[in-house]
């Protein structure tokens, strides 16, 4: 009776837990899904550390809504398509939305399938480029408005211990890396905060016009940023299917400095449920 007992506790602990897991992946798939930012690209808005939900809600659903399974150490790589292939390749959603211009969206890359994330700048039609680091759209400047200066620690920064490039020049471990700060308005009306560190190539580009069903992002963080300015197939993000749209980014949870989110120590104050703008 002891080990019928025993054998029956066990089945019910791995039925508790698989049933958990399966719940865990339903809401992950269908609501929302946990993303911490790996990269400065979308300073200042979001900072290495941040950790956030993406709502999937607010664009449908599509392949792009189940998550990739990667685990390299036991060999295992499963994407996105080999789970929810069924929902089609027509570059359509199930209860489709379209983003608005100025959301901050987290989309599957067009060739490597990583999830990034940006701000969407180009809607299907439109015609974006930059001249001497300012944006146009549809032959029309946006309007920036000098917003300060974002200043931070001259430090390796989160998991992958990257050093944050400075308009101020090379500045030492410790000492105050600065960016000059602009306040960014889209046509639409929404504004958001840029950073400028130099003139670069990605100042000056040729016009993109962005295709139907696709979209054109870019990082706050201008010059720091592998965006929508460079083809996929060039280690950029090129134009970005409507299909590979995961969910928005409203608000950050919490943000840690350090180089986990489990050092609790490392969590900025400042950031708890801190609303994107």
């Amino acid at each position: 009776m002891a080990k019928e007992k025993e054998t029956g506790g066990f089945l019910e602990t791995v039925k508790t837990i698989v049933y958990a897991l399966l719940i865990a992946g339903v809401f992950r798939t269908l609501f929302f899904q946990p993303f911490w930012i790996p990269s400065g690209s979308m300073k200042d808005t979001l900072l290495i550390g941040d950790f956030l939900f993406v709502n999937k809600m607010s664009y449908g659903y599509s392949y792009a809504s189940c998550p990739s399974i990667r685990l390299p150490v036991v060999g295992l790589d499963v994407d996105a398509k080999d789970i929810c292939g069924w929902l089609g390749d027509d570059n359509g959603r199930i209860f489709g939305s379209e983003p608005e211009r100025g959301d901050i969206a987290v989309f599957r890359h067009p060739v490597t399938g990583r999830d990034f994330i940006k701000r969407v700048i180009g809607m299907p039609g439109d015609r974006i480029q930059m001249t001497n680091g300012l944006l146009y759209i549809n032959d029309e400047p946006v309007e920036v408005e000098r917003n300060g200066t974002f200043s931070e620690t001259a430090e390796p920064q989160g998991p992958q211990q990257l050093r944050p490039r400075c308009e101020n020049g090379p500045v030492g471990t410790g000492g105050a890396c600065e960016k000059s700060r602009w306040t960014e308005t889209l046509p639409n009306g929404k504004s958001h905060d840029i950073l400028n560190i130099a003139m670069q190539g990605s100042d000056n580009t040729r016009v993109y016009t962005v295709p139907e069903g696709h979209y054109f992002m870019m990082g706050d963080n201008r010059d720091n940023s592998s965006d929508s300015r460079v083809p996929s197939a060039a280690g950029g993000v090129g134009f970005v299917p409507f299909e590979n749209l995961i969910g928005k980014a409203n608000r950050v949870v919490f943000s840690s400095s350090g180089r986990s989110m489990l050092f609790f120590w490392t969590w900025r104050g400042d950031r708890f449920f801190h609303k994107l703008q």
